[in-house]
């Protein structure tokens, strides 16, 4: 049995590596907020949760299979609750009761843990019956039918039959060979011979002629013989018996990893709700189009972290592979630039996105470039740890990738970080890469304004007149101040106007 609610025809694989970027992107994307609004404390759901968002795919077929998974799971919440629910109750019921002593299992605690097992996929099964017709997803609709049709009743019938005679309640039936030196060999375990009679058909029938050996009681060596042929006989059934156990919990655990995963959706999903913001499934576009595209796109960790709403921004970069975003301090460029990172994978893992509507290509791969905190221990300076960073970009990236840069090179001065940020995007722009770039480097900006680039877009966050951040972002020019002083009039309440000190 296979569940299939990550790939149509294999399994997710929890284990496999992440991405190089990973770290960068879960520090500079505040990842671990979105994965702990997904998971709510589970470890579980933690894990999963980020190894799908940060493991994208860039397979449109497999994101909209997911994407469908999803829809149903939100309409029939209460429902896949359910059968996650029932997966953790049979992996944390066989941890406490599979082992016998001395660590190896014994027949009876296998039996006892195959019927609990057979208990709760009667209740999967029941789930199945009484729901199958309100899933409309590929991949739901044909694990709820595979329940029906592999957990039959002839197939519980059989399996409470076989765990009947496995507890060999008229003792056990073994064959033997004799082998060299008479030593016994080929030991097999039988059916027990006859059928069941009542206590008067015992008295009365002919019993078959056989050759008995009887231990007496207090023959200590003869008993220990005796248990020894048994335990050989039951060796093969406890083999048999542990192989379907196993199979069965790779199934509860394959289970409730890839349930994991949209339990985890639901989670945030409820949490948005509960706030009142929106989410839209996106329209995935393939490798290369260059497509980007939204409107209400806000940051959904910063969403779930603050008590009042937040601001989201409408976007039509379509055709375009160049985002150069300024404007004025404290204006919402980061955060703007956090939600485009984390929407794009979203998207790339089957999720919802925090918008009104989203739509962009998948990317091979995403790379983040923030600036960092100077160097405690005066290793190397600012500008250099920034540069050693990019070149461990360039050595991984691949073309038709994005990279989000973040201020970057301005740990020197506004010329040499200018240049160097202008020679590394053209770089970047002739591999196909998308960029997206939040700067202060003047030159660099307007420099790339001023060469009216057709695959460019230039943004800048709003600023009122009088100096109030509207935290939106526009289309406009790049400008060559950055309103430092509102920032300075606002901590220190100066009396002067907004803007006095427009050199800043």
């Amino acid at each position: 049995m296979k569940a299939f609610l990550m790939y149509r025809d294999h399994d997710f694989e929890l284990n496999r590596d992440l991405p190089v970027s990973a770290p960068a992107l879960i520090q500079d994307l505040e990842l671990k907020t979105l994965f702990n609004a997904m998971a709510l404390g589970d470890e579980v759901l933690f894990q999963v949760a980020a190894k799908a968002v940060l493991s994208g795919i860039t397979d449109l077929d497999i994101i909209i299979y997911r994407q469908n998974i999803l829809k149903d799971s939100i309409r029939n919440s209460a429902i896949i609750r359910d059968i996650y629910g029932l997966a953790v109750e049979a992996i944390e019921k066989k941890k406490k009761g599979y082992w016998g002593f001395f660590g190896r299992p014994s027949l009876y605690s296998l039996i006892e843990v195959l019927q609990m097992y057979v208990g709760i996929l009667k209740k999967m099964r029941a789930i199945a019956d009484g729901h199958l017709e309100k899933f409309e997803s590929e991949g739901m609709t044909a694990l709820l039918a595979m329940l029906q049709q592999e957990l039959s009743e002839e197939y519980f019938t059989l399996i409470q039959k076989h765990l009947v005679e496995l507890k060999f309640r008229d003792g056990v039936l073994i064959s033997a060979e004799l082998g060299e030196g008479n030593k016994g060999v080929n030991y097999t375990l039988r059916r027990p011979v006859g059928k069941k009679q009542n206590w008067l058909g015992r008295i009365f029938t002919a019993k078959p002629t056989v050759y008995a050996y009887y231990v007496h009681e207090r023959d200590e060596s003869g008993s220990r013989a005796l248990s020894e042929l048994k335990d050989r006989g039951i060796n093969l059934v406890i083999s048999a018996l542990a192989q379907s156990n196993d199979h069965i919990y790779s199934f509860f655990t394959m289970l409730r990893t890839e349930l994991a995963f949209y339990i985890g959706c639901l989670n945030l999903y409820e949490r948005l709700a509960q706030k009142g913001e929106s989410v839209t499934f996106p329209i995935p576009a393939g490798l290369g189009e260059h497509k980007l595209s939204f409107n209400g796109l806000y940051d959904v960790c910063l969403a779930v972290s603050m008590e009042h709403e937040v601001v989201g921004n409408d976007v039509n970069a379509d055709d375009k592979s160049l985002l150069i975003i300024t404007g004025a301090n404290q204006g919402g460029k980061s955060t703007f630039l956090r939600s485009i990172g984390q929407a794009q994978l979203m998207m790339q893992c089957g999720m919802f996105v925090p918008a009104d509507y989203y739509c962009a290509n998948v990317c091979s791969s995403l790379f983040s470039h923030f600036k960092r905190e100077e160097d405690s221990a005066m290793n190397s300076g600012k500008l250099d740890e920034e540069l050693k960073r990019m070149s461990n970009i360039v050595d991984k990236i691949s073309s038709h990738s994005m990279l989000l840069f973040n201020e970057s090179f301005s740990a020197t001065n506004e010329r040499e970080g200018s240049e160097i940020a202008g020679q590394i995007v053209r770089a970047l722009l002739d591999k196909r890469i998308k960029v997206c770039f939040v700067t202060h480097l003047y030159q660099f900006a307007h420099g790339c304004y001023e060469q009216k680039m057709e695959n460019a877009l230039y943004l800048r966050a709003e600023r009122e007149i009088d100096g109030q951040r509207t935290f939106k972002m526009v289309q406009g020019e790049p400008l060559q101040t950055s309103y430092g002083a509102d920032l300075y009039n606002h901590i220190f309440n100066t009396d002067g106007e907004p803007g006095q000190c427009e050199g800043i």
